[in-house]
């Protein structure tokens, strides 16, 4: 595995199609919660991630144990991970995709102004300050536009806060020995802690099944196998290959196909404040993303 200095075809098609895949990710949920309670789909998704990301680990000889040094990072990371899909898969039940994906991949808003305060070495200057004050124009557009019919104010409330948790995890990673630890343990840790914590909260929210048929439970076997397994562990990949900021200037994507997708899809009714909203999201992302 070759590391590069830059962005090439390969890597922008595969980040590509991976956006597209978290993109569409968002309209599965959607559609899964028909048959799932939310809270208890984010339990069994995370259980069955863990068996599957557990049983690669252990078939490629990769400790299954979280070293000392990282633990409390861990466990901290790891709740983080849980209240983070607690409220997205809420929010994707209350709210439309197009809003749900415009707050919730605000994320790197949060981080970049968190890292400013608490990370003496990432000040926010120049193009990067404008990209944020962009993006945050377009999240502020999202949450006022309240004329469109699938627009829930607790479910955007529910996005915006999986987008602070999200961030909260990677801050974590930063100041703590986290950093230090491979990005497969990391993950094992967050799906371990996280599986046990959302399956025994979810009765807490309603009954556990909804009308479930054979489409809900494909739903979630694509969240296990293509996002919450492999699809990570497939960024991670990503990761040490290319350069950071290469990668993470593919986050705008995200957003963009999942309203694209929900409106295509699942016939949302999208405003113009929303596409505005998310042009102002995506601009600010690439913005803030640059080196």
């Amino acid at each position: 595995m070759t590391r590069k200095s830059h962005m090439d075809l390969i890597g922008a098609v595969a980040l590509t199609l991976f956006s597209l895949n978290l993109g569409f990710n968002q309209v599965v949920i959607k559609v899964a919660n028909g048959g799932f309670q939310p809270v208890f789909m984010a339990g069994l998704r995370s259980l069955g991630a863990l068996v599957l990301l557990g049983l690669w680990m252990w078939a490629r000889g990769i400790s299954l144990r979280l070293p000392a040094e990282g633990r409390v990072g861990g466990i901290v990371a790891g709740l983080l991970f849980a209240i983070e899909f607690i409220c997205l898969f809420l929010a994707l039940d209350l709210t439309s995709v197009a809003r749900t994906s415009i707050l919730f991949y605000s994320m790197p808003v949060w981080l970049a102004l968190s890292a400013h305060v608490l990370l003496p070495g990432e000040r926010l200057t120049g193009v990067r300050l404008i990209g944020l004050g962009v993006a945050m124009g377009g999240v502020v557009l999202a949450l006022v536009d309240r004329d469109a019919g699938q627009g829930n104010l607790l479910g955007d409330i529910f996005a915006l806060g999986a987008a602070l948790c999200w961030a909260g995890i990677a801050l974590c990673v930063r100041v703590t020995s986290l950093s230090r630890i491979p990005a497969e343990q990391q993950l094992f840790w967050q799906l371990l802690i996280s599986a046990p914590v959302l399956l025994l909260l979810a009765p807490a929210f309603g009954p556990l099944l909804r009308e479930l048929e054979a489409i809900h439970v494909l739903g979630l076997a694509y969240q296990i196998v293509f996002i919450a397994s492999f699809g990570f562990l497939f960024w991670f990949f990503l990761m040490k290959i290319y350069p950071a900021s290469g990668v993470a200037s593919f986050s705008f994507l995200s957003p963009v196909f999942a309203v694209v997708l929900g409106w295509v899809i699942l016939s949302e009714d999208i405003s113009g404040t929303i596409w505005l909203a998310l042009g102002l999201v995506a601009v600010g992302l690439v913005l803030i993303n640059r080196k």
